[in-house]
């Protein structure tokens, strides 16, 4: 693209990057097959699994198939998150309810000095984290653009088929990138005008929710990319030395 036609306001520029985003990966998953994409690198992966398979308290979706999902909590993260909540004059009692966890965590989690121990995360599936982006990209969708009626955990239908998943994610990607294209500046600076229920989007300007977005399609997309690496990787390993490069 040529500088004549760069736009330089805040959403130009958070449309460029999310399009810039969007076809990396697009060629980073070129060539993705069902094995890969199932693929658990180590034991007790978080995946798609069928709904009789699940192995976390509250997996999710509406079909057959699931998405794994542990029980609620605060990773470290997101206690400055926490901070700035509580600081805005949140109440501990809302703050819990957003995140579902206890009054009792959310005092826990304020009253936590230095830095905090770094989360004991499962490791997930390329299945899984396409699936998540896919859900979020659904829900806020939804409840930004859509009847805001749906429950954002039944929205998309998970599924084992690598091609099929890639198929309605960048559907419900491009639905999402060519509605914020439309949005106003108005609508921009306006609190509220994503009620999208699991996180801070009703609390923030949209601006905001635009760029976390941004930012949870960006970050998942180059944990897949290294997921690749490390499939490709296992099978060049196995080859041994004698067979590499031919």
């Amino acid at each position: 693209m040529g500088t004549e036609s760069a736009r330089t306001d805040r959403l130009g520029l958070l449309l460029e990057q999310f399009d810039q985003a969007r076809e990396m990966a697009r060629v980073r998953l070129t060539g993705l097959g069902d094995e890969e994409y199932l693929w658990e690198p180590v034991p007790h992966c978080w995946s798609v699994r069928r709904r009789g398979d699940a192995v976390t308290p509250r997996a999710y979706g509406p079909g057959e198939w699931v998405l794994d999902k542990g029980a609620p909590d605060i990773p470290a993260n997101e206690y400055a998150e926490l901070a700035r909540q509580a600081a805005d004059g949140m109440t501990i009692a809302k703050i819990a309810d957003d995140w579902s966890v206890s009054v009792e965590r959310v005092e826990q989690v304020l009253a936590h000095t230095g830095e905090p121990e770094p989360d004991d995360t499962p490791i997930t599936t390329i299945a899984w984290r396409l699936g998540h982006v896919h859900s979020c990209f659904a829900g806020q969708w939804e409840w930004t653009f859509g009847e805001r009626r749906q429950e954002p955990g039944l929205l998309v239908d998970f599924t084992p088929s690598a091609a099929l998943a890639l198929e309605r994610l960048w559907a419900t990607i491009d639905r999402w990138r060519d509605s914020v294209g439309s949005v106003t500046d108005d609508q921009l600076d306006t609190v509220g005008f994503s009620q999208y229920p699991y996180g801070s989007d009703p609390d923030d300007p949209f601006v905001s929710v635009v760029a976390g977005a941004n930012l949870e399609f960006i970050h998942h997309m180059a944990e897949i990319a290294l997921l690749r690496d490390l499939w490709r990787a296992r099978f060049a390993a196995a080859a041994g030395p004698a067979t590499r490069g031919h």
